[in-house]
């Protein structure tokens, strides 16, 4: 099991003789316009050219740092991968391009990816919306792969709330192998706490899943809140200190890194 950081909430994994991207975003800005909103202070940590054939892409929720209609257009036209989201975001990814392969499920959904690949979709405490009119029209979810390297939990965006989804997680899947959680974009708390975690939820989010190692994501690339892209790394390490985690376990990568395991 390989995973490199592109930056910002963008992953490409490889296991199981599968490469998947997980929330891909190659645009310089994440709006519904090109000339304004969170532009990028750097550059994908892998080049689009330098990809390796994408088998799947794994899309979260529908929001623009999420869910990117020209990046997915543009591996549509090099690659024509299968496009894995929940409801109701196939037919936003249709209608930029009908030929997409996209196809969409509920929450507590399985889906066979490859032999000893499977997705499972669960839970968040998150929302949705492209627009003025549209919101909670499309489901947002976080994931559970199987892999034949272990499990994965991935959420692209989630508040911490009471936090039941992640030990029901645990429940329902057993031994997670690696989470990969968000610690951005939480400032300031009055208006942040319903929909995006801190990095001090990030942490007790990765204990209540009893995961042997998370990564972080959701900082570094845009912009979208109060606190600084620098901050929220300096805030984990703070949190890993108070819960008594070693920073070896929840791993802030830069993008372009990659671990294996």
């Amino acid at each position: 099991m390989r995973l490199s950081f592109v930056g910002h909430a963008s992953f490409l994994l490889q296991t199981g003789g599968l490469n998947i991207l997980i929330d891909p975003v190659w645009s310089d800005r994440v709006s519904p316009v090109r000339f304004a909103g969170p532009k990028r202070v750097n550059p994908p940590g892998v080049p689009f050219e330098k990809l390796p054939p994408i088998d799947v892409v794994l899309v979260s929720h529908n929001h623009y740092d999420h869910l990117d209609l020209p990046t997915l257009r543009r591996l549509h036209a090099d690659h024509a991968p299968r496009v894995i989201t929940p409801l109701g975001n196939d037919t936003i990814i249709r209608a930029a391009h009908a030929g997409i392969r996209a196809e969409a499920h509920d929450w507590g959904a399985r889906v066979e990816l490859a032999p000893g690949v499977v997705l499972h979709f669960e839970e968040a405490y998150h929302w949705s919306a492209r627009g003025i009119r549209d919101r909670l029209r499309a489901l947002w979810a976080a994931f559970v792969l199987e892999t034949p390297s272990g499990k994965i939990y991935h959420v692209g965006d989630t508040g911490y709330h009471d936090g039941k989804i992640f030990p029901a997680a645990r429940d329902k899947h057993g031994r997670i192998k690696l989470a990969i959680l968000p610690i951005g974009a939480y400032e300031p708390r009055w208006f942040m706490a319903e929909q995006h975690m801190n990095p001090d939820e990030a942490v007790r989010a990765f204990m209540a899943l009893g995961a042997e190692r998370a990564v972080a994501h959701h900082w570094g690339t845009f912009q979208l809140t109060n606190e600084a892209v620098t901050r929220p790394p300096e805030d984990l390490k703070k949190a890993l200190i108070t819960h008594k985690i070693d920073e070896k376990r929840f791993s802030v990568l830069r993008p372009g890194e990659a671990i294996s395991l």
